[in-house]
C-alpha cells in the first residue's frame, strides 16, 4: 500500500488573514491511514498555503462544495476556514484567495469535531517545493480507434499534460520509483530518469475519484 503525500497541481495562493507573516501551526498527518505502523509526518499551517485551482469558485454551481465567497471548508489536517474574497490581476484572473482560519478546530482544540461539507488538500507555501508532474490520460478519445475511419483523429490532446505542482517537502528526497498517493489526485511515482537535485519529476500512473469535495 502506498503512502499519502500532499502535493497540489494547479497551485491557487490562499492567505489567512489572521495569521501573522511568521506564525505557524504544527500539525501531523498519517504515512498511511490505515496503518499506523507508518507513524506520521509533519504538516504545517502558515500564513499562505496553496490549494488547487479548482477548488475555489468565486461565482459557484449548485451544490459546490468547495471553497466559495463567505463559504467555510476544512483544510486536510489543518483546520476550518472562511473565505473573505479575492485579491484579482489587472487582466481579471485570481490572484489570492483571502480567508480567515478557526484555529480552533484543529485537531487537540475545543472545537475541533466541528464539521463542514468540503475538505481541501493543501500546502504550505513556505515549506512547499516546485516539481514537475507529468498528468497521463487515454491516448484515444474512443474505445475503439481502429474501427474508425482516421484512427488518428481519435488522438486525445491532453493524453498528456505537463504542470509545475507544489508539494509537501517529504516528497524531495524520495526514491526515484517509489509510489505515492497523492490525496484526492491519484498514484505518483519519482521519475528515475528525469528528476534532479532540488527539481524532481513525478508521473501519475493513476487517478483517483475525489471522495471529498464534489
Amino acid at each position: 500500500m502506498s503512502s499519502r503525500r500532499l502535493g497540489v497541481l494547479r497551485p491557487l495562493k490562499l492567505v489567512l488573514t489572521n495569521l501573522a507573516a511568521d506564525e505557524s501551526f504544527e500539525g501531523s498527518a498519517p504515512n498511511h491511514p490505515q496503518d499506523d505502523s507508518r507513524g506520521n509526518r509533519p504538516v504545517r499551517l502558515t500564513r499562505e498555503v496553496y490549494i488547487e485551482e479548482d477548488d475555489f469558485a468565486e461565482i459557484p454551481p449548485p451544490k459546490f462544495r468547495r471553497l466559495k465567497p463567505g463559504g467555510k471548508v476544512r483544510l486536510k489536517y489543518g483546520c476550518i476556514i472562511t473565505c473573505e474574497g479575492v485579491i484579482k490581476n489587472a487582466d481579471g484572473t485570481i490572484a489570492e484567495v483571502h480567508a480567515t482560519a478557526d484555529l480552533t478546530t484543529r485537531r487537540g482544540e475545543p472545537n475541533a469535531d466541528e464539521k463542514v461539507k468540503g475538505t481541501l488538500h493543501w500546502v504550505s507555501a513556505v515549506d512547499a517545493i516546485e516539481a514537475q508532474v507529468r498528468l497521463y490520460d487515454r491516448l484515444f478519445t474512443v474505445a475503439e480507434p481502429g474501427a474508425q475511419e482516421d484512427f488518428m483523429a481519435c488522438l486525445n490532446p491532453d493524453s498528456l499534460v505537463t504542470v509545475t505542482a507544489k508539494l509537501e517537502p517529504a516528497l524531495q528526497d524520495a526514491s526515484p520509483g517509489e509510489v505515492f498517493q497523492f490525496e484526492r489526485l491519484g498514484y505518483f511515482t519519482k521519475d528515475p530518469g528525469e528528476s534532479s537535485t532540488g527539481r524532481p519529476v513525478y508521473n501519475r500512473t493513476i487517478t483517483l475519484r475525489d471522495t471529498w469535495a464534489k
